[in-house]
């Protein structure tokens, strides 16, 4: 099996992971307001990577830090962005607006840090983003202040995703997710305490719920996540993670008893075509040639890399 074939199937399992992961966070919102749960599930995941990497983190240099400080904040941002939006906006609209990252990463790539993009791509970003739409969206009458902030929370989403691609080349993932994690753990405190909130319930129902976040949906998925962009590209990455509203699906009807739609199995079928329209070339080299005008390139390894 390919470097390449590997990570996308470590990226299709961080999806599944996500996926449950909208239904054990509604569970938790019944216990913990989002800034607790924030708080909370970055430093259980911090804790818990110390306890594991302590060793890698003696040999992390001072670009290490650096990136992984720089992820960290970018990652906390994203989620403060997504969670007050959701305040002012409804979550069919938040979920949409989340997922725009699907969009906007080949073009962020393209404009800022001089990425190719290709047909595939732009194809398989705007089929995932209507699958999306047509999973989640239900109302979108007027734009207010929610949407704006969901719009913002997407763009450092995309941003963490072509970010991550960059930092993971010759890391060492294991430390630097632990400072991601640890500066976005240090994030949270700071806004818990600004806004009062850093006491918690006595209730232990809730804490199930949490352990998940931390330790499945932070630490695990993310250290996946990391590992497995080593060997894809930015705009990949995007439209394979656009399968967590898929998952998100399956997982709300079996855990909360959500009722799946002919609506929402279309959408899963969008996304799905979205995401082969990336990962499936055409038998035909002079083919693929013809749509992506290019072929693989090798990257700052010295390893083929797959185009966007």
């Amino acid at each position: 099996m390919s470097s390449r074939r590997k990570g996308q199937i470590g990226l299709m399992f961080v999806t599944v992971i996500w996926g449950s992961g909208f239904a054990i966070s509604s569970i938790a919102l019944e216990y913990f307001s989002p800034y607790q749960i924030l708080t909370m599930r970055f430093l259980l995941a911090f804790l818990m990577m110390v306890g594991f990497f302590s060793g890698q983190l003696k040999h992390a240099t001072q670009k290490t830090y650096v990136r992984g400080i720089g992820l960290g904040v970018i990652l906390y941002i994203a989620f403060l962005f997504q969670t007050v939006g959701l305040v002012y906006t409804t979550p069919s609209k938040n979920a949409f607006l989340t997922a725009f990252n699907v969009v906007l990463v080949p073009f962020i790539g393209a404009l800022f840090f001089k990425k190719r993009i290709t047909a595939p791509a732009i194809m398989g970003a705007l089929l995932s983003i209507t699958g999306i739409a047509v999973i989640s969206l239900t109302d979108f009458d007027t734009i207010n202040l929610g949407d704006m902030l969901t719009l913002l929370c997407a763009l450092f989403f995309a941003l963490q995703i072509i970010c991550t691609n960059l930092f993971v080349l010759g890391e060492n993932v294991y430390a630097l997710n632990t400072i991601q994690m640890g500066t976005a753990a240090c994030c949270g405190l700071v806004v818990s305490l600004f806004r009062q909130e850093f006491v918690l319930p006595s209730e232990t129902e809730g804490y199930f719920s949490i352990l998940f976040l931390g330790a499945v949906s932070t630490m695990l998925a993310f250290l996946i996540q990391s590992a497995s962009q080593q060997y894809t590209k930015e705009t990949e990455t995007a439209i394979i993670l656009s399968m967590e509203a898929v998952f998100g699906m399956i997982f709300s009807a079996l855990f909360i008893k959500e009722q799946i739609t002919i609506r929402m199995l279309i959408g899963a079928m969008l996304i799905l075509t979205g995401v082969l329209v990336v990962e499936l070339k055409p038998r035909s080299k002079k083919g693929f040639d013809r749509i992506v005008n290019g072929v693989e390139s090798v990257g700052l390894n010295g390893k083929a890399q797959p185009n966007e």
